[in-house]
């Protein structure tokens, strides 16, 4: 399909090409701001977060591994049992196969919520208390 526009036509609504007007455009303006806000440069922002975004991050993935139900009930089963409890039963506590709660161990492990070890075949699990009272600064940091 061929366009009826001519090299030289406006383009939707009569409105000149981008820059053609001489006025600078929205790309322009926005060259001149700051990086981390969008005040203009040489302007201080009025508030800014005392946190750093890679704090954030960590932060946020630690509070993305609570906000699970599963992941919660497994912090429980464990934090209950002092020491360390089997893999296999972690699974046999759940109606849920033994892949989803391995998916579910890992984000709390990348998290640091736990920590296991192995013997032979079976991986032994427990809390990190060290992580969750990490969890509970960070809620109270907010409050």
């Amino acid at each position: 399909m061929t366009s009826s526009m001519n090299p030289g036509s406006t383009n939707r609504a009569g409105a000149t090409p981008a820059g053609a007007s001489g006025q600078p455009n929205a790309t322009a303006l926005h060259r001149n701001t700051s990086p981390l806000s969008n005040a203009p440069a040489g302007i201080t922002p009025k508030f800014s977060p005392t946190l750093s975004e890679d704090d954030a991050v960590v932060q946020a993935r630690l509070l993305k591994a609570l906000a699970d139900p599963t992941r919660l009930r497994i912090l429980s089963l464990l934090s209950r049992h002092e020491g360390e409890v089997c893999v296999f039963e972690i699974v046999e506590s759940f109606t849920l196969e033994q892949p989803t709660i391995s998916h579910h161990l890992r984000i709390l492990r990348d998290a640091g919520l736990v920590d296991c070890r192995k013997k032979g075949l079976w991986a032994y699990y427990y809390v990190r208390r060290e992580a969750l009272s990490r969890a509970r600064g960070v809620i109270e940091n907010l409050a």
